[in-house]
């Protein structure tokens, strides 16, 4: 999928893991690297899949558009 010398392949994990870094990272002081990873997997679990509305999805949550497409099929 990732063709060399196209800058656009990137853009969508370059915004997921800058949205990370400005919500979570840059805002925690972590004590250990397994505090760092708990509190990283609860951010993308409870919070961005589940509960925080995205623009390109429609202001819905992940989570909401899983299940209506699940639903649907």
């Amino acid at each position: 999928m990732i063709h060399k010398g196209n800058a656009h392949n990137n853009a969508p994990s370059e915004s997921y893991f800058s949205t990370i870094k400005n919500e979570l990272i840059y805002l925690e002081k972590f004590k250990t690297k397994e505090e760092a990873k708990l509190k990283i997997f609860e951010y993308i679990e409870v919070f961005y899949n589940r509960q925080r509305l995205h623009s390109a999805l429609n202001y819905l949550s992940s989570k909401k558009i899983e299940d209506t497409c699940l639903q649907v099929a």
